[in-house]
């Protein structure tokens, strides 16, 4: 192990050691130590309500999409280049915050990449989508004319690379003729600016470079550029997009349309090398990551070529010869393990990995957002800012060379990477010293089952079977039915058959994970995730035998919906998955009077549909993929509305609250201090921005009324619990895990809300668990409750999951001035990931609304 990565660690342990009871304090661009990215859970989430955006109807158009319109999606077209289009120009916006620090404001980089393509041949701009808030996403391809014959082969090569592994491994043409696929994203964070302006830079010189040297590269080369992936945030200075996402935390998800716009555009392109220009980080930072190292990945093609590229891109940035660019900090050769690791794919370089990219994370070094970009004069800004022009253009520079130097060997390396996947063989072990520094620290590696096998006749299925096909993993419907391991399944079934070209992928989304508190000492962001566990859907694991059935490969999951029920008859629809809660929303959006069934031990709420609203339920069954049944004969219940909601939530809550239907009212402290009215409303979500303590007279007022009169409230999380007990609500106490313990957790479904119909599994940031009488438990943690993640106890030895187990997770009860509460410590909406979790959560908000007589 190199000696750096022990003493850099030692630093390292005492900044951790003041971060663990808060690690959501270190600020980033605040120093160059490891800890300087914000923290997974910080204020977005906890402190600061999502307020009802202007956008209103792009942030519901892009919930509405999803599960995304495989029509929609980008692909490169099937012509030659240069594929020039005139973009869009939009009106000049004094108020983009680019403008203050000297850099291209979004406005202009249409006129801007319109005039490279005026000026020059190698140059072809498109708009790949749009952003949450409705702005162009810019392509840029820069290579050397093709005919549409020559980019045609160049095509037919790079799916022979994925497709048959083997013979483009023979193809002596491909080796001398394809060329290097590069890509540059940049901007994915909208304050950290410098990315576009550095590659904005780049893009200009390769276009009008006269130079012999250039022009062979061009013919050798495509450099493609999604010049901001983050228009919304550049414009308003600010880390999330139009619909407060973190888009670099959403991969493995896809949620917001700029991530799914980078996901078309890595498997369209399928690049060798890529990089996401970030900032700032008081010393350039460009990864190879510290370890926990993905355990799907195949580490060793990646860092061979990974380092040696860092140390490339070192070199150039010292080059530059300002005192603030002497050196890189890397951190696979520079932190402790756990520093700066790489171990979900949420990241973008992360998860280009996976699609055979070898993926660096590059931090421009002089903070020039946040609390600097209102502090700092104006010209010390701009000196900043071209600093880290200066460093994002050396670092795509760099880059550009190691890619061309190296492209039979990066050529060599995709091929294998996908051929390894095909043969089913394992990950090899890597020695140590395989490269300068690498140690048993590093060793990360997964066992891949042999195939998946997903039941088809559920939304949860056909939702996860589409996430799977629209990120290039393989799927197949069997034709017939068959036998697996002693059981029999349907025709329909989907099959997951892991001896393809991106197993990795396919298996990090859908293994269970690991928990691994054991093997390093913190995090940074979530540890443990897992689709197969927390999306909904059953998925049954064959680790040693694949199916003996034919198959279809399968472009889009069918809609499952159907009606049955003899006519005449009542329906009813269970909610057990967030489509339900769709339909219902629909369904009363609609006019359908719904009457709500106590639901019986282990069922969960049920909704009745009377039998003349047939039609619509037969519309919604279609649209969502949701199963009416009949109903109970002489089931009675009250008849209820869409509940009026108020909601001091996070951006991703309530996101995924309108994924789900539901119509928000948005509310904080501040709304509440100015007047606003709560009079109509059934129930009070409560997880961000309010506080009870911090309310002044008129918003305590307004608080206290609706207490009054039996107001429904539902919480989540220390905002959610500090509000329980500063409001007199439940008589629980809440008990704090370490701030970052994180992950798919085992839990004891075992009350009638949250828990009947829940999964066997939920998901934590920074837990809860409460203690107390005087409500009822619906889900308590398992014995051993960590599946996958990261979960240390406290510097004291308390609080981890140890203590957790048994302890009540999730708990209801009635207050004392007869309204019904529901209090989570754990996080059903996280990021809009985990998506069989939504409908414990809408259980529990129709039920604190009185829509549901459980």
């Amino acid at each position: 192990m190199d000696l750096s990565r022990t003493l850099t660690g030692l630093g390292a342990a005492l900044l951790t050691a003041a971060l663990l009871a808060n690690p959501a304090a270190a600020a980033p661009g605040d120093s160059p130590s490891p800890s300087t990215r914000d923290f997974g859970n910080g204020p977005e989430r906890n402190e600061v309500a999502a307020a009802a955006p202007e956008n209103a109807a792009a942030l519901l158009r892009a919930a509405g999409e999803a599960a995304g319109d495989p029509q929609a999606r980008w692909t490169p077209r099937p012509r030659g280049y240069p594929r020039q289009t005139t973009l869009p120009v939009y009106p000049e916006n004094p108020a983009d915050s680019s403008i203050k620090l000297g850099l291209i404001p979004y406005h202009a980089i249409a006129p801007t990449l319109n005039a490279l393509q005026a000026a020059s041949d190698k140059v072809s701009a498109e708009v790949i989508g749009k952003s949450a808030g409705g702005r162009d996403l810019y392509l840029v391809t820069v290579t050397a004319p093709e005919s549409a014959a020559e980019a045609a082969r160049q095509d037919r090569w790079r799916e022979q690379i994925e497709d048959d592994p083997r013979a483009a491994k023979r193809d002596r043409s491909l080796a001398r003729g394809y060329k290097t696929p590069v890509w540059i994203n940049a901007n994915i964070h909208g304050n950290e600016w410098e990315g576009t302006d550095g590659s904005l830079r780049v893009i200009e010189r390769l276009a009008t470079a006269t130079d012999a040297a250039t022009a062979a590269f061009l013919k050798r080369s495509r450099v493609y550029v999604t010049v901001t992936n983050n228009p919304d945030g550049r414009v308003a200075g600010t880390r999330a997009n139009g619909a407060g996402f973190d888009i670099n935390r959403d991969h493995a998800t896809s949620s917001q349309p700029e991530s799914r716009a980078v996901r078309d555009v890595v498997i369209g392109t399928q690049p060798f090398v890529m990089l996401d220009e970030h900032g700032y980080t008081g010393t350039t930072l460009i990864e190879p990551a510290t370890p926990p190292h993905g355990q799907n990945y195949e580490y060793d093609l990646y860092i061979k070529h990974a380092l040696p590229n860092a140390l490339g891109m070192e070199a150039a940035i010292q080059r530059l010869g300002y005192p603030e660019t002497t050196r890189a900090d890397i951190p696979f050769r520079d932190y402790a393990p756990g520093d700066w690791d790489d171990w979900p794919p949420i990241f973008t370089p992360m998860y280009a990995m996976y699609q055979g990219a070898v993926g660096h994370t590059v931090e421009i070094p002089l903070q020039v957002n946040n609390n600097a970009y209102t502090t700092l004069p104006v010209e010390e800004l701009r000196r900043r800012s071209a600093i880290n022009t200066d460093v994002a253009a050396a670092t795509i520079e760099a880059a550009l060379a190691y890619a061309d130097t190296n492209r039979a060997s990066l050529l060599a390396d995709q091929i294998e990477q996908f051929r390894r996947g095909w043969a089913g063989e394992p990950s090899p072990t890597i020695p140590d010293g395989y490269v300068p520094g690498f140690g048993p620290e590093d060793r990360y590696t997964t066992e891949f089952p042999r195939a998946y096998v997903i039941p088809s006749g559920t939304p949860a299925a056909a939702r996860l079977v589409n996430h799977l096909v629209d990120h290039d993993v393989r799927v197949t419907k069997a034709r017939h039915t068959f036998s697996l391991n002693g059981k029999r399944y349907p025709a329909g079934t989907y099959i997951v058959d892991m001896h393809q070209p991106k197993r990795g992928l396919a298996n990090v989304m859908l293994e269970a994970g690991r928990d691994i508190s054991d093997l390093v000492p913190q995090m940074y962001d979530i540890s443990g995730w897992s689709h197969r566990l927390l999306w909904g859907a059953a998925v049954d694991i064959s680790r040693n035998a694949a199916p003996r059935v034919a198959t279809s490969p399968v472009r889009q999951a069918a809609s499952t919906g159907s009606v049955d029920a003899p006519r005449g008859k009542d329906l009813a629809l269970s909610l057990r998955d967030g489509n339900d809660v769709r339909a219902v929303n629909e369904l009363l959006r609609l006019g359908v009077k719904l009457r709500s069934v106590a639901s019986q031990g282990t069922d969960a709420g049920t909704v009745v549909v009377p039998a003349e609203a047939r039609p619509q339920a037969a519309s919604v069954a279609h649209r969502f993929g949701v199963r009416f049944t009949a109903a109970p004969r002489g089931a009675q219940g009250e008849v209820f509305d869409q509940p009026v909601i108020a909601a001091a939530v996070s951006a991703d809550e309530l996101f995924a609250l309108n994924e789900m239907g539901f119509q928000v009212r948005t509310v904080s402290t501040a709304v509440l201090n100015a007047g606003a009215d709560l009079s109509d409303v059934d129930t009070l979500l409560v997880s961000s921005g309010l506080s009870y303590t911090a309310l002044n007279a008129t918003g305590r007022a307004a608080v206290d009324a609706y207490l009054a009169r039996g107001g429904g409230v539902v919480t989540r999380g220390a905002t959610g619990a500090a509000f329980n007990a500063a409001a007199g609500l439940l008589p629980a106490t809440a008990v704090a895990a370490r701030g970052d313990a994180n992950g798919v957790v085992n839990v004891d479904n075992v009350g009638p809300v949250v828990g009947a119909g829940s999964l066997p599994h939920s998901f934590v940031y920074s837990p809860l668990w409460f203690t107390g009488s005087g409500f009822t438990v619906e889900q308590r943690y398992g014995a051993d409750p960590l599946v996958a993640g990261h979960w240390l106890p406290t510097a004291a030895g308390t609080n981890g999951q140890a203590q957790a187990a048994g302890q009540a997770a999730v708990v209801s009860g009635i207050t004392a001035r007869g309204g019904k509460t529901v209090l989570f410590g754990t996080e059903p909406l996280f990021r809009a990931h985990p998506k069989g979790l939504y409908a414990q959560y809408a259980r529990a908000l129709f039920w604190t609304a009185g829509g549901l007589g459980i």
